[in-house]
């Protein structure tokens, strides 16, 4: 095998893209500034046990791990930054009041969790800790979609479903974690004769609802007929209660509803939401609600955020047209360097042609050069061709 191939799954990112995808970083880091969050930087590892306390199964089994040769523990590369966040509001910040915190860096997948996806998400991300009411969750979301219309995206879906519905269809059954996994499964795959075998065990009423809940999605009227459906249920009742009143702030974009989505970690804990754009596959964007995240490290803290790859963002953004940049001639005399550091420091891309490869145009648009005239430096614009 040729050393210069790489693993499945993992690619090199070339100018172009490497371009586009740094401009989304920087464009996604200020809007989340302008929204009032600070940026934090976690480490790409760390120890397993922190990494993963709390997290569920799902998050393991997407962990890379190693030995760490100073301590001889096990540490774990990231495979999500969430749990990281935690513990940084948890023990490091430990604030008593709202904390809002986003950040940008690449996770590490044993698998793609889709066919063709990376198994290096650059992963950016937005979370709110202390505030256990909805506004933080229409915040959240509200960021998202500006995220999202930042890159002038259209035609955005808002999937909203919630995580306190399952558990409490299944509260007070005895039911085995593998079994519980198959179930959640079959139900997020709208698996119907999957969901009847795993179920055929279970009491006759709780069989019926997980039937009819596989089968609730679709647009907002999906909540009506679940209010119909689980009216004996005060815990799913405020679900939806939660679900409608967030699908009646979002109205300036579509709005689906599918109560059995039960994908993504299993940390979350209340509302969860996807966003679509016309044309991708999957969701670009994944959040809710996990106020469970911090208890392992021994701070219970309201919490909700949200995700997302930008390398997969940047397949389904409009291309961006190039900057327009300068052509120079390479040389050391004053007066040349002086011109270059002038209209380096006014924001201009000066790109210098080395002897022998001025008619080079490589990465950058340069619709001007720096010509020497009458003895001065002097930009004019390049005929067209």
């Amino acid at each position: 095998m040729s050393a210069w191939v790489l693993p499945d799954h993992i690619a090199d990112v070339l100018p172009s893209e490497a371009r586009h995808i740094e401009e989304l970083r920087r464009l996604y880091l200020d809007t989340a500034r302008r929204f009032g969050y600070e940026l934090v930087m976690p480490p790409l590892l760390e120890y397993l046990e922190s990494l993963l306390s709390g997290t569920g199964r799902a998050l393991d089994l997407q962990t890379f791990k190693l030995v760490d040769q100073l301590s001889g523990r096990t540490l774990g590369l990231r495979a999500d930054t969430t749990p990281q966040v935690a513990r940084i509001d948890a023990h490091l910040l430990n604030r008593s009041g709202v904390t809002r915190l986003c950040y940008c860096g690449p996770v590490l997948h044993t698998r793609p969790d889709r066919p063709f996806a990376t198994r290096e998400p650059l992963q950016f991300g937005a979370e709110i800790y202390g505030h256990d009411g909805l506004e933080a969750d229409l915040e959240i979301i509200e960021l998202a979609l500006t995220s999202l219309d930042a890159v002038a995206l259209k035609n955005v879906s808002l999937d909203l479903s919630d995580a306190r519905i399952v558990p409490a269809l299944l509260s007070g059954v005895s039911i085995s974690t593998d079994a519980r996994d198959a179930l959640h499964q079959a139900l997020a795959s709208k698996d119907l004769t999957g969901i009847q075998a795993l179920a055929k065990g279970l009491p006759s009423p709780i069989q019926n609802a997980l039937i009819a809940l596989v089968q609730m999605y679709g647009d907002v009227s999906v909540l009506s007929q679940a209010e119909k459906t689980f009216a004996a249920s005060p815990a799913i009742l405020q679900s939806i209660k939660d679900l409608r009143r967030i699908a009646d702030a979002c109205k300036h974009v579509q709005v689906t509803c599918d109560l059995a989505d039960l994908r993504g970690y299993g940390y979350y804990s209340g509302v969860r939401f996807a966003m679509y754009v016309a044309g991708t596959s999957d969701a670009l964007v994944r959040g809710g609600r996990y106020d469970e995240v911090g208890a392992v490290f021994g701070r219970k803290r309201p919490a909700v955020g949200f995700s997302l790859d930008l390398k997969e963002l940047v397949s389904a953004v409009p291309a961006q047209p190039l900057k327009a940049a300068i052509r120079a001639p390479w040389g050391v005399e004053d007066g040349l360097r002086e011109a270059l550091a002038q209209l380096r420091n006014q924001g201009e891309t000066v790109v210098c042609a080395m002897p022998g490869h001025e008619s080079e145009v490589d990465e950058f648009n340069c619709d001007r050069e720096l010509v020497h005239v009458a003895g001065k430096w002097v930009v004019r614009d390049l005929p067209h061709s």
